[in-house]
């Protein structure tokens, strides 16, 4: 092996050990690797209220809410959720779902609705807001069902103030690219999180 060749072995060996205390070996079986979701939120934005007399926030989702697919047999009901204290220059509210804790590398979204008006405080009053494309490619609302012995899974649930009145997308736009529309219109969020485990 000539001199540059073990320099290369060399460093290469450095990058491995390194990776190994930094992230744990690779053998271990125990805990998945931790993966960092972005909140989704700007800095800039004001946060307000949101509760549910369905959920209660930092607690297990009741099975009326679960997915009644994939092997799970919840209710698949989307759970009501009613905001106060938005900022008085929103324009539109979109509300989501997502699981921070899908074994996908970028997690899983379970529901968005957007174009709900400005004068709502609640999703009855929202007859024609455009139920989004969740990220199993249906419409709607889609219930937890984390995979058995996964772990815990944590559910944002999340009300957004937003600077337009409409989107302009329409439903079957892919979830990830929803986000990122609604993204840069955020001038406001209520967020509660409730979590599901098998």
């Amino acid at each position: 092996m000539n001199r540059i060749a073990r320099r290369m072995a060399a460093v290469i060996g450095i990058l491995i050990a390194a990776g190994t205390t930094a992230c744990g070996s690779d053998h271990s079986t125990t805990t998945p690797a931790a993966l960092t979701v972005r909140s989704g939120i700007p800095n800039s934005a004001k946060k307000f209220e949101v509760v549910s007399p369905d959920l209660k926030d930092g607690q297990a989702m009741p099975q009326g809410q679960w997915a009644n697919s994939n092997g799970c047999t919840g209710g698949n009901q989307a759970p009501k959720v009613q905001w106060s204290g938005a900022p008085a220059d929103a324009k539109s509210f979109a509300v989501t779902m997502f699981d921070v804790d899908a074994p996908t590398g970028s997690g899983l979204w379970h529901w968005l609705t957007w174009d709900i008006p400005a004068t709502a405080t609640d999703l009855t009053a929202a007859p024609n807001a455009v139920s989004g494309t969740n990220d199993l490619g249906m419409a709607g609302y889609l219930g937890p069902c984390p995979p058995t012995g996964d772990g815990l899974h944590h559910y944002w649930i999340t009300v957004l103030a937003l600077d337009t009145p409409t989107l302009g997308l329409p439903a079957t736009t892919p979830p990830a690219l929803a986000a990122f529309a609604l993204y840069h219109r955020i001038l406001g969020y209520a967020r509660m999180t409730v979590t599901a485990q098998q």
